[in-house]
């Protein structure tokens, strides 16, 4: 994930789009989607990390799993375990979490830090495992990568941001088919927002095209470099 903020200029707005309103302006005077002008830490992850291009297997997998846990929660309650998470499950490294056992389980359904949910524990533990068997062939970052579409949605308001896409659909297939769980359709939609595979920063914000990875239109730019 990318330090530097990147700004959208008018200019780079597709023709016909509207000019950034009060419904993205912030208390700082920055406009962004409007989720991103609530608490500190939302604001920071927006501005930060949210919609840069993600491209390693650790990277991915720590995205999968901690979106995973965040269905049915706030995406907030997640960045405020996010650490313990991390310090729960070996700083995301597949290998190390496709070992946990039986004892793993019960120490992290013990952990006040995470979301004790064990069928979720159980699934990035299952899906760690996935991770490694996907080495074989071309590796997770490969894999969910090719789910790129041909083109980004180009939202003006929060309401024109789609919860899914025939990709996320056909993703979430795929995944399930090579053993991974928790990956439905919806959750691998705000996956590839998260990680840049889509672009649903609305038009007006400040962040739209941080990715680098399309034009204005829409289109696609660039291609990612995998790690």
């Amino acid at each position: 994930m990318a330090d530097t903020i990147p700004t959208q200029q008018a200019q780079d707005r597709p023709v016909g789009s509207p000019a950034p309103g009060a419904d993205t302006l912030g208390e700082d005077g920055v406009h962004r989607t409007p989720w991103g002008n609530g608490d500190a830490l939302l604001r920071e992850y927006y501005d930060h990390e949210w919609g840069v291009p993600v491209t390693t297997e650790a990277g991915l997998y720590e995205r999968l799993t901690l979106e995973a846990f965040q269905s049915g929660l706030s995406w907030l309650t997640i960045l405020r375990k996010r650490e313990a998470f991390r310090a729960a499950f070996a700083g995301f490294d597949p290998e190390a979490v496709a070992g946990f056992g039986a004892a793993d389980v019960e120490r992290l359904m013990a952990d006040a830090g995470i979301v004790r949910n064990r069928r979720k524990i159980d699934a990035a533990i299952q899906n760690a495992a996935a991770t490694l068997e996907l080495r074989a062939d071309g590796g997770l970052a490969a894999l969910i990568w090719s789910f790129r579409p041909e083109t980004t949605p180009l939202p003006c308001t929060v309401t024109e941001v789609p919860s899914s896409s025939p990709e996320s659909l056909a993703l979430s297939k795929e995944l399930k088919r090579r053993g991974f769980a928790f990956v439905g359709p919806t959750t691998m939609f705000a996956l590839m927002e998260a990680v840049g595979i889509v672009d649903t920063h609305l038009l007006g914000s400040h962040r739209r095209g941080v990715s680098g990875l399309w034009h204005a239109d829409g289109t696609r730019a660039a291609e990612p470099r995998l790690g």
